[in-house]
C-alpha cells in the first residue's frame, strides 16, 4: 500500500494551497483517511481526518481555516487550506486507516512520505 501525497509548496500568508493523497495497492477498505502535521522541533499534531461516513474533525488551530473531503472512487482525499498562516507551515503527513484485500477484517494504519507546506513572506 502506498499513500502518495502532493500539492505542497511555499506561499505567502493568507493565501491558499490544496493538499491531495492518493492510497493505491491492495486495500480491501479505507476505514478513515486524513493530515496530520509536523513543524521542526514539535510533535505530530493532528490537521483533519474524514472516516468512511463522511464525519470530520478538525485541529483546534485549523478550525474554519481548513476543509477535508474525500474522492471514495478513487481513495483521495483532500486538505483546502485557506488563509495560511506562518505557523501553519510543517511537513503534512497523509494517513489512512485500511484493511487489505489479504485480510479483509484488519484494519491497519499507514502514512505517507510527507509534503512540506512553507508559509513566509
Amino acid at each position: 500500500v502506498q499513500l502518495q501525497a502532493s500539492g505542497g509548496g511555499l506561499v505567502q500568508p493568507a493565501e491558499s494551497l490544496t493538499l491531495s493523497c492518493t492510497a493505491s495497492g491492495e486495500i480491501y477498505r479505507i476505514n478513515a483517511m486524513g493530515w496530520y502535521r509536523q513543524a521542526s522541533g514539535k510533535q505530530r499534531e493532528l490537521v483533519a481526518t474524514i472516516n468512511k461516513g463522511g464525519a470530520t474533525s478538525y485541529g483546534d488551530s485549523v478550525k474554519g481555516r481548513f476543509t477535508i473531503s474525500r474522492d471514495i472512487a478513487k481513495n483521495a482525499v483532500f486538505l483546502q487550506m485557506n488563509s495560511l498562516k506562518p505557523e501553519d507551515t510543517a511537513v503534512y503527513y497523509c494517513n489512512s486507516e485500511l484493511s487489505l484485500n489479504s485480510n479483509p477484517f484488519r484494519m491497519n494504519n499507514y502514512w505517507g512520505q510527507g509534503t512540506q507546506v512553507t508559509v513566509s513572506s
